[in-house]
């Protein structure tokens, strides 16, 4: 018999899962024009990601490849594990996509509960549970379900579109520049009610020209530049990284 201790069992880690993938993709409106030029994005379950940038860098343009709201000429996009490239808003939603677009966001002449349910369209038995959930996470809202989206200010109107977008229970939601054109004391608002809807389990890819903030509360950034994911790491590495500062944040909302 062998004096050979055994070698103590060591754990393996489970695999990261990551809900949604972006494979070098090459995406534009006008044929022949690419806005992102072999972008990569990684966001596993349950992390909170902030895309920042210049303008015309290709942000919003990589919610929208997504989003299956621009033609992606080469690479992929990918959900839980699926190709889901190209596919309509409508099959996205109903496979767990929410987004939330930057302006237009709401329609003004139905009221708060008419929009909410809008957002549940497809699956109408869970209207009631779905509007609970929501209110959980927008207090605010509880009391005013009744009154018209169109009489909101911008805040409470982003409030309402995010709330939209939960209806579906969704695996990620994709939001575009929550605290664009907000106050101050308004963006606070909007980036809290951003990290409460991560925190309740929802993945989370933000666009936001607000770069300091964004990389406050985000898990991960990315740092996008002519259509490619320039620089990626922690929120506090690229808060903290000197090429960064230097080339981006100096130039970005404070």
């Amino acid at each position: 018999m062998s004096d050979t201790a055994a070698a103590p069992a060591t754990s393996v880690a489970p695999p990261v899962e990551n809900v949604v993938e972006l494979r070098d993709v090459h995406a534009g409106y006008l044929p022949g024009v690419n806005i992102l030029n072999g972008a990569n994005l990684t966001a596993a379950k349950g992390e909170l990601i902030g895309i920042i940038g210049p303008n015309g860098a290709g942000k919003s343009t990589m919610l929208k490849a997504i989003f299956g709201q621009v033609n992606v000429r080469s690479g992929a996009v990918i959900l839980n594990g699926q190709d889901i490239t190209g596919l309509r808003a409508n099959k996205l939603v109903a496979q767990g996509v929410g987004f939330v677009p930057q302006t237009n966001n709401v329609f003004p002449s139905l009221s708060i509960a008419e929009n909410l349910q809008m957002g549940a369209y497809q699956r109408p038995k869970v209207v009631a549970e779905r509007i609970d959930f929501v209110t959980s996470v927008f207090p605010d809202l509880a009391k005013r379900l009744q009154q018209r989206a169109g009489s909101l200010s911008g805040g409470e109107r982003q409030m309402v579109a995010m709330g939209r977008a939960l209806m579906m229970d969704p695996h990620v939601l994709l939001l575009d520049e929550p605290s664009a054109g907000l106050s101050p004391s308004r963006q606070d608002e909007a980036f809290l009610r951003v990290s409460e809807i991560n925190k309740a389990g929802v993945t989370t890819i933000m666009v936001e020209q607000n770069a300091r903030r964004c990389l406050q509360i985000c898990d991960r950034g990315y740092v996008l530049d002519q259509g490619r994911d320039a620089y990626t790491g922690t929120g506090r590495e690229l808060l903290n990284d000197p090429k960064v500062i230097g080339l981006y944040l100096g130039t970005l909302g404070a």
